[in-house]
């Protein structure tokens, strides 16, 4: 599947293909996912920051992050925008000991806390309702709860959280895939984060483009994350 973004042609791929590509960058060219990741949050922190002064936005940026990889490209994002000058607030669903250390979300969570950024754990909607609707007079929130790997119905929390944001409608930037959004066939796990914009990394997904893909994408921007062009 071919798509035309900002002029430029691209190959729309599944999610399944998008984690082949992944995994064969880091078993068979070496790269690791910490690269990968850095390169990801970098690349979404510039134009999340782009956005942020082109609106004259006023107040935080708010990042939402899950668990996984998806969190942790979460956490690089507010690592250079707070580098960059812009306020950030980080909210990390989930307890700090679920986090694997070792792992790439968990090596960019500690260095977040050793920066000593603004963050903080939550165990749903109620906990970061406040920041939410603050967001709306004059912020940005990023969705980096759910990554493209979503199989099944968001369960809660996190389908109160999307609800929440959905409600208010602070302008919304979704990492890599709104969260909840099936980027193979642009199905509804239940529920989905409305983006105005969707930073995907990579190469679009198919699933932005199918069913309910349209309406809850939004601005899709492409950031490379510097995967050999063999791969792609």
């Amino acid at each position: 599947m071919e798509v035309e973004i900002d002029g430029r042609k691209y190959r729309a791929v599944t999610a399944a293909e998008m984690r082949e590509m992944d995994r064969r960058a880091i078993e068979d060219y070496k790269i690791p996912g910490i690269i990968l990741m850095e390169n990801a949050g970098g690349g979404a922190a510039e134009l999340i920051a782009k956005s942020y002064r082109d609106r004259k936005c006023a107040g935080p940026v708010v990042v939402l992050c899950g668990k996984g990889n998806n969190g942790g490209d979460g956490f690089v994002i507010a690592r250079h925008l707070y580098n960059a000058g812009i306020g950030v607030k980080v909210f990390f669903l989930g307890r700090e000991e679920s986090v694997d250390p070792a792992s790439d979300a968990g090596i960019n969570y500690t260095i977040i806390k050793k920066m000593k950024l603004d963050a903080r754990t939550i165990a749903g909607a109620a906990d970061v309702e406040r920041e939410i609707r603050n967001c709306k007079g004059g912020g940005i929130l990023v969705d980096a709860l759910l990554g493209t790997g979503l199989k099944n119905k968001v369960s809660e929390p996190i389908a109160s959280i999307i609800s929440l944001v959905n409600s208010v409608r602070p302008y919304t930037v979704a990492v890599d895939t709104p969260s909840g959004l099936d980027c193979t066939t642009g199905e509804v796990l239940e529920c989905a984060v409305i983006a105005d914009e969707t930073i995907t990394f990579g190469l679009p997904k198919q699933g932005f483009f199918k069913a309910d893909g349209p309406r809850y994408v939004g601005m899709l921007r492409i950031v490379p994350i510097s995967l050999p062009r063999e791969i792609l």
